[in-house]
C-alpha cells in the first residue's frame, strides 16, 4: 500500500481548486477568562476544532483596541500550541477597524490562523479590509497573506454572496444567524432564531442554502450559525446533525465548551461509513484507481473515479475529527495516507 499512489495524488480533479483544511468546530469566545479556558480546552483535546477569540461582541465598547492587545498576546503565547486561533475585529466601516488590526498584526501576524471579518455589505468590503491587513501587515514585516473569514449577516452580503465566497483570500463564510434575523425589522418571528425554527423559517433556510451553495462552488467552507441552547444537548445535536447532513455545512460555530464535542461528533463520519470507504479506497488503489465492484453478491456496485472522490473525503473527515475522541481511523490508514511518511500531493 505504502508504493502505491495516494488518493491525494490520484483523485485530483484538474483545475479544482484545492478546499481549505478547517476543523470542524470553530469556538468563540471574547471574555478573558473565557479564551485562557478555551485555548487550554484546545491543547488537551487536540487541533479538532479552532479558538476564535471575539473583539467585536467579546470587547467592551469604547476599548476594542485594548482586547485586541490583549487578543495579540494570546495567539503570541504558548497557550496558542497548535496555530489554530483565528480572531474576529469589528466590521470595516466601524472606527476602531484598523487601530485593531495595528494592535494585533505587528505582534500576533504570523501566528494567526485567519481573521474574521463581520458585516461586509457588498463585496467591496472585503475588498477593503484585505487592503488594510496587507498594508499593515507589511509595515509590520510580515509576508505571509493572512486568511479571512467572512460573516455573511446582512441582506447586501446575501445579494453578494458568489461574489465574497469567490475572493481569493476568503477561506470560509459563516452565516450571522441573529443579525440577519433582525435586519427583518420582526418581519421573521424570533422563533426563527431557535435550534429548531432556523431549519423551517422560509428565508432562513433560503439564506443559508445560497452561503453553503456559494462556499462549494468556490471551494471555501460553509460555516453554520450559533445554537443558542448551548444547555439542551438533543437540541444542539439535532441542528449540528441537520447543518452537516442536509444543508450542506462543514463547519459550524460553538459558543460554550459543551457544544465543541457533540459538533465534532454530529460532523464527523459514523463508524459503518468509515469502514465502507476504507474498503473502497483500499480496493480501488489496489485496482490503480481503475472501476471496481463492491458489494456482496446481488448487491454489488460500480465505483470509479467520481465516487472514490467521496470515499476519500470521508476519510479525510474521519481524520480531521479524529483528535477528540471520535471514530478512529485503524493505525494502518492513518499511516498509510494521512502520516508524514505517506505520500503527499505534487
Amino acid at each position: 500500500m505504502s508504493q502505491a499512489i495516494h488518493p491525494s495524488q490520484a483523485l485530483v480533479d484538474a483545475g479544482e481548486a484545492a478546499l481549505p483544511d478547517l476543523p470542524v468546530c470553530d469556538h468563540y469566545c471574547g471574555v478573558e477568562a473565557r479564551m485562557r479556558k478555551s485555548l487550554a480546552l484546545q491543547s488537551e483535546l487536540g487541533p479538532a476544532f479552532d479558538v476564535t477569540l471575539d473583539g467585536e461582541d467579546g470587547a467592551p465598547v469604547g476599548g476594542e483596541v485594548e482586547h485586541a492587545q490583549l487578543m495579540a498576546e494570546l495567539v503570541d503565547s504558548t497557550a496558542n500550541a497548535f496555530g489554530r486561533v483565528g480572531a474576529r475585529v469589528v466590521p470595516v466601516g466601524h472606527p476602531a477597524f484598523e487601530p485593531m488590526l495595528e494592535a494585533l498584526l505587528p505582534r500576533a501576524g504570523a501566528r494567526l490562523a485567519y481573521l474574521m471579518i463581520p458585516k461586509p455589505d457588498r463585496a467591496a468590503d472585503i475588498d477593503t479590509a484585505v487592503a488594510a491587513v496587507d498594508r499593515i501587515s507589511a509595515a509590520a514585516g510580515l509576508s505571509r497573506r493572512i486568511p479571512l473569514h467572512a460573516l455573511v449577516e446582512t441582506h447586501g452580503a446575501l445579494r453578494e454572496v458568489q461574489a465574497i465566497a469567490a475572493h481569493p483570500r476568503i477561506e470560509s463564510l459563516s452565516f450571522g444567524l441573529m443579525d440577519f434575523v433582525s435586519a427583518h425589522h420582526g418581519a421573521i418571528p424570533q422563533s426563527a432564531m431557535g435550534a429548531q425554527g432556523q431549519f423551517e423559517h422560509p428565508l432562513v433556510v433560503r439564506a443559508k442554502l445560497e452561503i453553503a451553495a456559494a462556499c462549494h462552488g468556490h471551494a471555501k467552507v460553509p460555516s453554520h450559525c450559533v445554537v443558542t441552547e448551548f444547555k439542551d444537548a438533543s437540541a444542539l445535536q439535532a441542528a449540528a446533525e441537520r447543518a452537516s447532513r442536509q444543508f450542506g455545512f462543514t463547519r459550524m460555530w460553538s459558543i460554550h465548551p459543551d457544544q465543541i464535542r457533540p459538533i465534532i461528533d454530529a460532523f464527523a463520519p459514523s463508524a459503518a461509513e468509515i469502514d465502507q470507504a476504507i474498503e473502497i479506497i483500499t480496493a480501488a488503489q489496489a485496482a490503480d484507481w481503475a472501476p471496481i465492484r463492491h458489494g456482496t453478491r446481488g448487491r454489488e456496485q460500480l465505483h470509479d473515479r467520481a465516487s472514490y472522490r467521496y470515499f476519500w473525503q470521508v476519510l479525510q473527515r474521519a481524520h480531521r475529527t479524529s483528535f477528540a475522541g471520535g471514530p478512529q481511523l485503524p493505525a494502518e490508514i492513518r499511516l498509510a495516507y494521512f502520516s508524514s511518511d505517506a505520500p503527499q500531493p505534487a
